[in-house]
């Protein structure tokens, strides 16, 4: 292969790096690109999304009947009387459906399992699926916050210790979640430019992006986890945490892209220096926590002083939806410390939130959170899409009514199995680590050489060729497509693949192809001892 210089890409970011591996993969008509750098999933959650279209049949119907008597194709909103009934005569004339004996079910979930009132609900899912209203309240819809709050405190691992004690802002994914947290929290004077944030690295990109903006100016602490510990934070990166310097500490758990979860030891060593700085904000994106097993949030065990941002998108593979939530307990120091700002700070918000409220001083964070998502001259249009909300509740609703958890079963031993495919083409042990989610895997460089050809041919592996260099040459010669652990914060030269993207037997293909190129730069390797 002809020798190029790949170094200019070296400080793109890896998703925009991505689309030049992509083309290079491509290039070759002779074979099959496999872009395992992409976290979309290719498997996703049928029931739920059959409930939805058949409860739209419904509710268009229920449209429809309202303004019976008007020409073809004009129709009303919704109205509850008589729903009930007519709910129930659609159910029992559509049970060879899955999704609407599902429906059915869910109606008797929310009544009798959750304590909600079932007309309440279903009135609000059918005027919600057919989007003819604004979002009211704008935060979420009220019967939707509740069953979504019974999911989401479920999976994070709060056993029952939080439930009515937290509020929900239901948000575009885990993306838009993000930019409007470091965006209130800087109009809140919760963050400034020069004030420093601790970052828990590796870490999905943009983490490490938006802080280094001009718009924030913020001075990044990195808190590494250690591979050699299984990738869990040593105890004396978590005592960084205790700077009173540090504002905050952002973090994805489990890891984006080692793929682990913070071990007991250390969310209790989190936990201690919590105690001993109750000042300190934790914002954490659990959007991996529910392939965990016996996953437990920072937000359960710090919940004062954790926002949790939880994104639908990877476990029900919908990320084209835009589904995700903004959580915060109730009693949150995030409130209590704009609450003791200086007066002057305190006007400036006055100012800021008073077309809201005659006692801007009252507004929640997570109401601001809402507010100035949209300019906070818009909040009388804020909120998700009341459809989008709808397809949230029917995916939470399919994980608390199933109660053998056979879907979650059903795509953690997917992607495991792809997981110990590749490993096992590559000619490497299958790992064990009990923490480890199996979303990604980083293909560490070091690693591979050493347990494939030994000591000697890892060390002259990293001292003589360039990780670009070889994320390239693997999409030129390969058409594998892996990101850059460097641009996620990892310390040594690896390649992210996520393990959700593609098929069994293409792991299988992209585990062969990589031992195979890890050959060729052995005989390179031997080559260069003569």
């Amino acid at each position: 292969m002809a020798k190029t210089d790949y170094s200019k890409y070296s400080k793109l970011s890896p998703f925009e790096l991505k689309d030049n591996l992509i083309q290079l993969a491509s290039s070759h008509s002779d074979r099959l690109m496999l872009n395992a750098g992409r976290g979309n999933p290719n498997f996703l959650a049928t029931i739920p999304r059959r409930a939805f279209f058949q409860l739209g049949l419904f509710a268009v119907a229920e449209a429809e009947l309202s303004f019976s008597y008007m020409s073809e194709g004009v129709g009303g909103l919704a109205r509850g009387e008589g729903l009930a009934a007519r709910f129930d005569a659609f159910v029992a004339g559509n049970r060879d459906k899955p999704g609407v004996v599902f429906l059915g079910k869910a109606l008797s979930y929310v009544r009798d399992q959750l304590g909600l009132n079932a007309d309440e609900f279903l009135l609000e899912m059918v005027a919600g699926i057919l989007g003819a209203n604004y979002p009211e309240p704008d935060r979420m819809l009220r019967v939707s916050e509740r069953i979504v709050r019974e999911y989401i405190v479920r999976e994070m691992g709060a056993h029952g210790a939080l439930s009515d004690d937290v509020d929900l802002f239901a948000v575009e994914g885990g993306t838009a979640a993000m930019a409007y947290i470091f965006n209130s929290m800087r109009e809140n004077k919760l963050i400034a430019p020069g004030d420093k944030i601790a970052i828990g690295a590796p870490v999905f990109t943009p983490y490490l992006e938006i802080p280094e903006l001009n718009d924030y100016q913020l001075k990044e602490v990195l808190i590494q986890a250690d591979p050699k510990a299984a990738w869990q934070y040593p105890a004396s990166e978590i005592k960084k945490l205790e700077d009173p310097a540090v504002k905050a500490f952002f973090l994805v758990n489990p890891s984006n892209p080692p793929s682990v979860k913070i071990d007991e030891a250390g969310l209790a060593a989190i936990a201690e220096v919590v105690r001993k700085r109750p000042d300190l904000i934790i914002l954490t994106d659990d959007v991996y926590g529910t392939f965990a097993d016996d996953f437990q949030s920072l937000f359960a065990i710090c919940p004062q002083n954790t926002i949790l941002v939880y994104s639908f998108s990877k476990y029900f593979g919908a990320t084209g939806w835009r589904l995700g939530v903004i959580a915060m307990a109730r009693d949150n120091v995030i409130d209590k410390t704009i609450a003791d700002l200086p007066e002057a700070a305190k006007k400036e918000l006055d100012a800021r939130y008073a077309s809201l409220t005659t006692e801007p001083r009252k507004v929640k964070f997570i109401d601001r959170l809402v507010a100035d998502s949209r300019a906070v001259a818009l909040n009388h249009t804020a909120g998700l899409s009341t459809p989008q909300q709808v397809q949230m509740v029917l995916f939470s609703l399919f994980n608390l009514m199933d109660a053998p958890q056979a879907y979650k079963q059903a795509v953690k031993a997917l992607i495991r199995r792809r997981d110990a495919t590749l490993y096992g083409k590559l000619g490497l042990p299958l790992r064990s680590d009990d923490n480890s989610v199996d979303y990604y895997t980083l293909v560490s460089l070091e690693d591979v050489s050493r347990k494939l050809y030994g000591d000697a041919f890892a060390e002259w592996v990293l001292k003589t060729q360039n990780p670009t260099d070889i994320l390239f040459r693997i999409a030129d010669e390969t058409g594998v497509v892996l990101l850059p652990g460097s641009g996620f914060g990892v310390q040594h030269p690896s390649g992210r693949a996520s393990l959700a993207n593609l098929n069994e037997y293409q792991y299988a293909a992209i585990g062969t192809a990589l031992r195979k190129l890890a050959a060729e730069y052995h005989a390179e390797y031997e080559k260069a001892k003569k």
